[in-house]
């Protein structure tokens, strides 16, 4: 079961990450409503490098629950990856919980479309990806 998990929480990341480079390369398909917005404005417009390296990480995470999950052929997760997997667990359910004005479960704006997705999909898609990074953590 838990390598059903893993794999799930690699191919979700791996997704991501895909999406993220897209949207570096200049795609532009539900660029907008994933940026939080005030007064109908994004808060922040990300750079294209900036967009690649979030990219560059999340595939990187992908790897991280495939190393720690025994998916990838090494010769076990050294205790410091694990580690790693530890923290993005914690960071993931920190980006669900969010900033309480306008990201995650426990925001104060919710009109905007990106505020009802990061309501339906977002969060709880970062809940989903923090335990199954915490199911690769603590397999052992």
């Amino acid at each position: 079961m838990q390598a059903i998990i893993a794999a799930l929480t690699c191919a979700v990341f791996v997704v991501l990450s895909l999406w993220h480079i897209y949207w570096a390369l200049g795609g532009r398909v539900a660029y907008l409503i994933a940026l939080p917005v005030k007064d109908g404005k994004p808060l922040f417009r990300p750079s294209a490098l900036g967009t690649f390296v979030v990219g560059l990480a999340l595939m990187a995470f992908a790897g991280l629950v495939a190393v720690n999950a025994g998916l990838l052929s090494t010769l076990g997760a050294p205790t410091w990856l694990r580690w790693v997997g530890a923290v993005l667990a914690l960071a993931l359910l920190g980006r669900a919980i969010g900033d309480f004005r306008y990201v995650g479960l426990f925001k104060r704006f919710g009109g905007e479309p990106f505020a009802r997705l990061d309501t339906r999909v977002f969060s709880p898609l970062c809940l989903l990806l923090a335990a199954g990074v915490a199911a690769t953590v603590w397999q052992g």
